[in-house]
């Protein structure tokens, strides 16, 4: 059955080629998150184990929002690590970073995760797709107050 919201094809498909990378970068740091969560230590430990949970939790429940923004576009949302690899700006890690290391790569990544989400922007903007514009405005904040605390940590 057609699509007919508003958006013509062309542009609901480049709509959801940005949120695709949304949705990359935003899983690669749910990986990046849990995995700090899980090996953190030092006197730091307790603080951001308890922090580091409360940012995966979130980034689980975005990852299936911007997926179902894509389904809802009309086209199929990526969901293996391969093609999370190949869309993400968010580089995984080789090997587990001391805590301090880790607040510097989670600010780090959230910063790409809310430069990709402002590049995805243009497109759902320039024809009202107010639902993607919504989630995108959520996704900048959400990051952009997550690098702002985590930078915090580190004066």
């Amino acid at each position: 059955m057609n699509i007919n919201i508003g958006i013509e094809t062309d542009k609901r498909k480049e709509i959801a080629g940005g949120l695709a990378r949304v949705l990359a970068d935003t899983y690669t740091l749910y990986l990046k998150t849990h995995n700090y969560h899980w090996n953190v230590t030092g006197p730091m430990f307790q603080t951001l184990h308890l922090m580091f949970e409360t940012h995966y939790n979130e980034l689980a429940l975005a990852v299936d929002l911007i997926a179902e923004r894509i389904r809802a576009l009309g086209f199929p949302a990526p969901g293996t690590y391969g093609q999370f690899m190949a869309l993400s700006a968010v580089k995984e890690e080789s090997e587990i970073p001391k805590a301090q290391e880790m607040i510097c790569k989670a600010v780090e990544a959230h910063e790409t995760v809310a430069r990709t989400a402002r590049q995805a922007f243009k497109a759902p903007e320039s024809v009202g797709d107010q639902p993607t514009c919504d989630l995108l405005t959520q996704r900048m904040q959400f990051h952009e107050k997550t690098a702002w605390m985590l930078r915090s940590l580190l004066e």
